[in-house]
């Protein structure tokens, strides 16, 4: 097989030879958990803008990538924050990729896919009341289900920087579920992702900010298909799954423990909303399909191996996941250069990406490793490692 030169985390170079292709058994929808991907968005290089203040978005691509992912039987998460929605991605032009995203999922008869509806067009500051934070939910959910979209409830900004407690934040979740068509997914990312969501629920505490969270959804249960919290924390996440109402799913965010929340503990399990998901599509699929025949054993055999990977792109800052996210659509082939919105591919360091490169190959998810080889010697040489 290949061999490259890989700097160390000393900075010193060493030979490693690349692995085989791994090929994962088949997906064969439908699975016994419902996975979604959060799917990041390709840009246009070409385009005469500032890459820091302007959008240029490769449409032809990024929709493939939406492709890509229900071919392998995976649902879309689409909009979120694995697009660097609120973070390069804005309300105007997420709009339009969900548009685009919904035409493309007619072509795969019973996809799944749902879109993020938050307040990233309404700014935080000192004048934004709760009741400029319920008009922005308004419209974005207006907007989506007008479309025909499932909505994802994504945490707000705006609502962190105005609440004084968490009655406010049960005023603005009680108004705005009282108002959608079909049930959602309420979406509880931590401050880990984004620094501004810090004490979100009205609490810096978690488990008293589940509290708030519980008492949103066991008043709305019929209009919540499931939870997703993003905290990174296992025990967090299971003791919350176990207070649901019945028929309130739990979509685990944890990139770092998704493998057991998955396969549950016997009587409880999570379904998944994930932007791992996005890297390591092939073996989510193909785990499912083990977890299908219930082969418990063989769906863990596929996904150990990601877990160390996954750790690594979700590694502090977690924000910058979104760039070992664009790295590895970039190594795999699905687009052929390794830019992004605001310019985050210079996110992480060299040392990231070669450790990154690594992992995914001990994980069997480089496709084609002459290939991703090819191309990580164009990064090295890009640094002065030639």
């Amino acid at each position: 097989m290949d061999r490259i030169l890989l700097p160390g985390a000393d900075g010193r170079l060493a030979p490693f030879a690349l692995s085989p292709a791994r090929r994962f058994p088949a997906a064969r929808p439908p699975f016994p958990r419902i996975a979604l991907a959060a799917a990041h968005m390709v840009v246009d290089p070409l385009v005469p803008q500032d890459p820091w203040d302007a959008q240029a978005i490769d449409w032809d691509r990024t929709i493939a990538f939406r492709r890509h992912l229900w071919s392998l039987g995976l649902g879309v998460a689409e909009a979120m924050d694995t697009a660097q929605r609120g973070m390069g991605m804005d309300w105007t032009t997420a709009q339009e990729l969900v548009r685009r995203s919904l035409d493309a999922m007619q072509d795969f008869p019973g996809a799944a896919m749902a879109s993020g509806a938050g307040t990233d067009h309404l700014a935080p500051g000192p004048g934004v009341t709760i009741d400029d934070v319920i008009r922005a939910y308004e419209e974005q959910c207006a907007a989506i289900e007008a479309m025909g979209g499932r909505i994802i409830l994504m945490a707000s900004r705006a609502l962190a920087h105005a609440a004084r407690g968490p009655d406010d934040y049960v005023r603005v979740y009680d108004r705005i579920l009282s108002q959608v068509r079909q049930p959602v997914i309420i979406h509880w990312l931590g401050e880990m992702f984004d620094p501004a969501l810090d004490g979100y629920w009205g609490h810096a505490d978690h488990m008293a900010a589940m509290e708030t969270a519980l008492q949103v959804i066991g008043a709305h249960a019929g209009k919540v298909d499931g939870v997703k919290i993003s905290l990174l924390d296992a025990g967090k996440e299971v003791a919350m799954r176990r207070r649901l109402p019945e028929g309130v799913r739990m979509y685990t965010g944890d990139d770092f423990n998704y493998p057991e929340l998955i396969a549950g503990d016997g009587e409880l399990h999570s379904d998944a909303l994930l932007g791992i998901f996005d890297p390591i599509a092939p073996a989510v699929g193909g785990a499912l399909a083990c977890l299908a025949q219930d082969d418990l054993a063989g769906f863990h055999a596929i996904l150990a191996p990601t877990v160390p990977l996954s750790r690594h792109i979700f590694q502090a800052p977690t924000r910058f996941y979104k760039t070992g996210v664009v790295f590895m659509a970039w190594l795999n082939g699905h687009q052929p250069h390794f830019c992004m919105l605001g310019g985050q591919q210079s996110a992480r360091s060299l040392l990231h990406f070669a450790e990154l490169f690594r992992l995914a190959d001990a994980a069997g998810l480089l496709s084609d490793p002459e290939m991703a080889a090819r191309r990580m010697r164009t990064l090295l040489a890009l640094h002065g490692v030639e």
